[in-house]
């Protein structure tokens, strides 16, 4: 009882601690198997409201990462191996190498190394920051890789204490941005329309 009383007392003074790359990892890091749902917007200059899917993130074992699409369409990306398979229904599976899509092998390194809990892992990738407190935090990525940095400027990852509820991809040389909301998130958003609704969700009271 005592010690159940003195936890919850310094709980909220835990949480407003700054939060740091590695306190991050610790509380990302998720054994395979793992999923979790999620909600992608892309902006698009030639679209009134940015593209929206949804669908779940899955990660069947620590080489493989497997991106279902549900709405509003059905594709389903694998990536293992240094290949991506991309199938759709009535179509026959498209494979190539991920040295043809930097983007998704840089995908591929991130989560692994986020859902390992590996910070050496990631920062042969990327560099890492972070800020804000343990109650909410930002970490963000900046690659390293040349072929992948001409295409993606950096990824910023929101969270909530041990949730990692919101991923933006900000693409290189001022382009379209990529929001991807997560557990929590995802599951908030699919009754929510307004970008500015959206983007609460995705970065809550961060700066």
């Amino acid at each position: 009882m005592l010690c159940a009383a003195a936890c919850a007392s310094n709980a909220p003074e835990a949480l407003a601690q700054a939060a740091d790359a590695g306190w991050i990892l610790q509380k990302l890091a998720r054994p395979a198997p793992t999923s979790t749902d999620f909600v992608e917007l892309r902006d698009s200059k030639l679209l009134k409201q940015p593209l929206r899917l949804s669908g779940v993130y899955s990660r069947p074992d620590a080489d493989t990462l497997v991106r279902e699409v549900r709405a509003p369409y059905a594709e389903t990306t694998t990536i293992r191996a240094g290949e991506a398979t991309i199938a759709r229904a009535g179509k026959s599976p498209r494979r190539f190498s991920l040295s043809r899509a930097p983007e998704l092998a840089g995908l591929q390194a991130s989560f692994g190394a986020l859902l390992s809990g590996d910070r050496a892992a990631l920062e042969k990738f990327y560099r890492v920051a972070a800020q804000g407190t343990r109650q909410q935090w930002t970490m963000t990525l900046a690659p390293k890789d040349a072929a992948l940095a001409a295409k993606v400027r950096d990824v910023a990852l929101y969270g909530r204490g041990a949730e990692l509820r919101c991923i933006e991809t900000h693409a290189a040389n001022g382009g379209e941005t990529q929001r991807t909301l997560l557990a929590g998130a995802a599951r908030a958003a699919q009754a929510a329309t307004a970008s500015d609704a959206l983007q609460v969700l995705c970065r809550g009271d961060a700066k």
